[in-house]
């Protein structure tokens, strides 16, 4: 097997001895061309489907994200002010949103796949720009619960659609620089809604309503239209994709089953794979790994603003320069989280770096802990905003890489994300002792310490003995008497599939 055909998987060698058929791939639209004409077509293939595809994924993640967590920016704009409720019931408002998302991210993923993506997504985003539109109008805590509860339902197919999505368009050794920079938009919604709050909020009295309820309103309008837009501006799966001619679709298909990639096929929904994903090992451990870094990533998006406002070096009446002090955080987020991504794909791995970006994180939580002093603190955030968002994309990929099945994967996926998220409620609740908020950054520190990176040493471990066990032979029984159909729907149970680390 040439190293471009499938080089993200660790030692990968001809298993002759097995007679293990290979994945049939589609016919070669570029036969009788030179290795390096072939490479040079790949190449502008790849670079079309990114320019294609990711820039305007990640302008609705960005949108997502910034949509769910603008509440922390409102609420430093007199939210709680002008609808009185107790730090109890602000809590109850954040953690509400979490139960509908995770509740429906595995569904959200089979009707995704369903219904194409360029249909469900804007109309799923549509429906949550009317919730956040919703929002400015409220008038009690009633309200904003009922709207961040239908907040969480509408939202929760994007992300893990979106990585699902883009885990059928790539080679494994492709993957995660793509997700990193989908995912970075997370953290320049940051940034970004730092300076849309800042810029928003001095509208505060206009029209007869706060600065906060201008917050909500233009962010739902901005939701619709980008969601109106969306019909036209996003694509499908390989073999739908209208952008593509039949002769890239074919290249593009070729080079996903070379990847040993069953999402280069074409597969009906049975419930056969719901079980197959509920009894894999694998998407326990994922789910325990992933939950490492879920809760903190709200923690941090929800009570940044509050963390910085009570910084001794702010006024917390200057409540433009508190938006704008969260923005460089975020943004040095966002730039190591692409730069890990890409040194994951370069060098072929994935669990090493949870490992690594675990003990940052938790070095940031406990200089928030440790210090009062504001320039301390300050540079806290910064590493905890990179030990956790960096670590995200890298963990998604890992898994996806793992997982064979159209809609094995996207189920898998689904579970992990949405039990991730669920783990938001944790993030929404231990955040009542400011304005130190020590038992919210100790509670960081063990997710990040004990699910990341223990979680991540655990996945690499029982990944490396399984392949070993592969290279050794010892699952080759699960092939005998199979045909090529049966063999191509084994997915990652194929001998010959071997598990990145």
């Amino acid at each position: 097997m040439s190293p471009s055909s499938d080089p993200i998987i660790e030692g990968d060698l001809p298993i002759a001895k097995n007679e293990i058929a290979s994945i049939t791939l589609p016919a070669d639209p570029d036969d009788g061309l030179s290795d390096r004409e072939k490479a040079e077509i790949d190449r502008k293939l790849v670079w079309r489907i990114d320019l294609v595809m990711i820039p305007w994924l990640c302008l609705l993640y960005l949108i997502a994200f910034l949509d769910r967590t603008n509440i922390g920016n409102a609420k430093i704009a007199h939210l709680t002010d002008d609808v009185p409720m107790t730090t109890t019931q602000y809590n109850m408002s954040l953690t509400i949103f979490f139960i509908s998302y995770a509740a429906f991210e595995a569904l959200a993923n089979v009707l995704l796949k369903r219904y194409r993506p360029s249909v469900f997504l804007p109309v799923t985003m549509i429906l949550w720009g009317l919730c956040m539109l919703g929002m400015g109008f409220v008038k009690n805590w009633g309200g904003i619960m009922a709207a961040r509860f239908f907040l969480g339902v509408t939202e929760a197919g994007l992300f893990p659609g979106v990585n699902y999505l883009l885990s059928c368009w790539y080679r494994r050794d492709e993957i995660a620089v793509r997700m990193a920079i989908f995912f970075s938009a997370a953290a320049l919604s940051g940034s970004f809604g730092g300076l849309l709050a800042a810029a928003i909020q001095k509208m505060d009295g206009l029209g007869g309503y706060s600065g906060w309820r201008w917050i909500f309103v233009i962010e739902g309008v901005l939701t619709v239209v980008i969601a109106i837009m969306s019909f036209w501006l996003v694509h499908d799966f390989p073999d739908d994709a209208r952008f593509l001619s039949d002769t890239d679709r074919d290249r593009v298909l070729r080079r996903l089953a070379k990847d040993k990639q069953s999402s280069a096929r074409h597969e009906e929904f049975k419930m056969a794979y719901v079980w197959s994903a509920l009894r894999d090992w694998k998407t326990y451990v994922s789910m325990f790994i992933y939950m490492g870094p879920l809760m903190p990533l709200y923690s941090i998006s929800l009570f940044l603003p509050t963390i910085i406002s009570n910084l001794s070096f702010t006024d917390k009446t200057q409540i433009i320069k508190n938006q704008l002090l969260s923005v460089p955080p975020y943004a040095g987020g966002a730039f190591v989280t692409v730069l890990v991504g890409f040194l994951s794909d370069r060098h072929r791995k994935r669990g090493i770096y949870n490992i690594v970006l675990a003990p940052i994180g938790v070095v940031g939580f406990a200089m928030l802990i440790a210090s009062q002093q504001p320039g301390v603190q300050y540079v806290g955030t910064f590493f905890a905003v990179i030990g956790i968002y960096a670590s995200i994309p890298t963990t998604i990929a890992w898994v996806a890489n793992n997982i064979e099945g159209v809609y094995k994967r996207g189920i898998v996926l689904g579970i992990m994300i949405g039990w991730g998220n669920l783990n938001g409620i944790v993030s929404s609740s231990v955040w009542s002792d400011g304005p130190r908020f020590i038992s919210g950054h100790a509670t960081c520190m063990a997710y990040l310490a004990v699910c990341l990176c223990g979680g991540s040493v655990l996945f690499q471990v029982l990944l490396s003995r399984e392949n070993a066990k592969r290279r050794a032979g010892e699952r080759d029984h699960w092939v005998r008497g199979k045909t090529d159909s049966d063999l191509n729907l084994l997915g990652d149970k194929r001998p010959d599939f071997y598990y990145t680390l």
